[in-house]
């Protein structure tokens, strides 16, 4: 009980210091709750057989949890340790969160009902990884990009992490995100959202899906190209953008991961 209320407070602080002008004013998509846990593999595995023990585990529970609205697995491509592996889920409410673990004990108790093969299939699954982990929770922004069709092909999240000012400073953003972010046909996902629940309430995480690394590399020169067809006076362009780094620190940090297709819902 006392932990479900420091969530709730820590929670309300967030939506107080989030600037409101980060957030969309159309509401065009209802805000979502993202769970990411980081895990990190076990080196001395064997990883063999990691992908069809997920893919298990994901057919017989993830799939079926129809409170998971949206799940992702995505592992190390260019970030600080390549043991990691992030597991992403998406839902509806906060409720949720809290509902979808008791969903998921039922269907495992379906799944695997005898319990001796139940404990050999954990365990073999556990083993995979180390044993520590981290849980953020966030809220999406109204203003994301959602994928047209869902590729059965690996693809390159790359997440920027941005420290927000805090300060009630800076606008603008959602205009950026619609004139240059949405309009570039290499962007094929834009996931922007805002933290709730871990380590550091600055943060601001940006997820950009490209098909490949070089489109991730060609989506600087057409950024640059519908920046200036959005603001094609240079002196307005300046003042937008001086305007709208004010929302931000100016610090950030990158990450690459790629996706398993098998493991997305």
């Amino acid at each position: 009980m006392k932990t479900k209320k420091i969530v709730i407070i820590w929670q309300l602080i967030a939506f107080l210091l989030i600037p409101s002008l980060l957030i969309a004013q159309d509401n065009e998509q209802k805000p979502v709750y993202i769970t990411v846990t980081k895990m990190h593999f076990n080196l001395d595995a064997d990883g063999k057989d990691w992908l069809k023990t997920e893919k298990e585990y994901f057919d017989k529970v993830t799939s079926k949890n129809d409170l998971v609205i949206g799940a992702h697995v995505v592992t190390h491509l260019y970030t600080e340790d390549n043991t990691e592996v992030k597991f992403v889920y998406v839902y509806n409410s906060w409720s949720d969160i809290e509902k979808s673990g008791e969903v998921d004990q039922e269907l495992i108790k379906k799944a695997w009902p005898d319990e001796t093969k139940r404990k050999e299939y954990f365990d073999k699954r556990s083993g995979y990884y180390a044993k520590k982990h981290s849980d953020e929770i966030y809220q999406s922004m109204n203003f994301g990009k959602m994928p047209t069709v869902k590729s059965d092909k690996p693809q390159v999240f790359y997440a920027r992490v941005s420290k927000l000012a805090m300060d009630g400073k800076g606008k603008g953003y959602n205009d950026f995100a619609k004139n240059v972010i949405h309009k570039n046909p290499l962007v094929k996902a834009y996931y922007p959202h805002r933290h709730l629940w871990g380590s550091d309430a600055r943060d601001f995480v940006e997820v950009f899906v490209f098909d490949s690394l070089s489109d991730l590399d060609k989506s600087a020169d057409k950024n640059n190209e519908l920046i200036k067809a959005a603001w094609p006076d240079e002196a307005k362009r300046k003042a937008f953008f001086d305007e709208m780094n004010k929302l931000f620190t100016g610090k950030h940090a990158d990450y690459i991961y790629q996706n398993v297709p098998e493991l997305a819902k």
